[in-house]
């Protein structure tokens, strides 16, 4: 996976474009995305239907992986079961 590359939901709307990858397999909705879409859905998992948000950025755990969410859907993505999660914006620094 390189950055630039977009990857796509094969259970629901949810597009994503690599910010910064490693070699693993991104999963929404319970199911492994893909670059091409295929012309029929498979189902989505309930318990991992929290949905993405459009311009928000998700990151694993050790923060090699960043995902910008461009397109939203049901599904949640996660890498190898695990959940990412939406990237906080860093405070800016008080000006006084």
């Amino acid at each position: 996976m390189k950055a630039g590359t977009r990857l796509k939901s094969i259970v629901c709307d949810t597009e994503v474009m690599v910010i910064r990858g490693a070699d693993v397999v991104v999963e929404c909705g319970g199911a492994p995305m893909a670059e091409i879409r295929p012309p029929a859905r498979e189902a989505i998992d309930p318990a991992r239907a929290s949905g993405t948000l459009i311009g928000k950025r998700y990151v694993d755990a050790a923060g090699t992986v960043e995902l910008l969410c461009v397109k939203p859907g049901q599904g949640s993505l996660s890498i190898g079961g695990v959940a990412l999660q939406v990237k906080e914006a860093k405070p800016l620094p008080a000006s006084d």
